[in-house]
């Protein structure tokens, strides 16, 4: 296996976890001040949609879904220079950004939208 290899994606939402975190961040998006477009693509008004959970089956790569406060040091130290939200790629020779946050924004909050922009990307770079 090519150790540029994809193995794993991973997607860092712009907010901490947690009751507390989830509460501010619900807050900051109500008065307009806050917003996460990886956030709007795995989530509707209550629950993570369905149709992420399908589109993750079927895409043939782990996806780990992380807050800012529960960052790994490898995930954290890209996410300083890509900023966040973004999804990452994981490899054997480390981690590199994927989808960044203006991209994700683009989506509009579609997860068929992610889901071929992420099938092109491992397609087309799989190093």
């Amino acid at each position: 296996m090519d150790d540029r290899s994809v193995t794993r994606l991973v997607g860092v939402y712009d907010a901490d976890g947690g009751l507390l975190g989830e509460a501010a961040y619900v807050w900051g998006k109500v008065r307009g001040t806050r917003h996460c477009g990886l956030c709007d693509i795995t989530h509707g008004r209550v629950r993570r949609k369905p149709e992420w959970d399908r589109m993750v089956a079927d895409l043939g790569v782990p996806v780990d879904l992380l807050h800012l406060d529960e960052m790994p040091p490898d995930v954290r130290e890209v996410v300083a220079a890509c900023g966040a939200p973004a999804v990452l790629a994981r490899t054997a020779d480390g981690l590199r950004p994927l989808v960044v946050g203006a991209e994700l924004d683009a989506l509009e909050g579609s997860v068929a939208r992610l889901g071929d922009v992420l099938r092109a990307r491992l397609a087309a770079d799989p190093a």
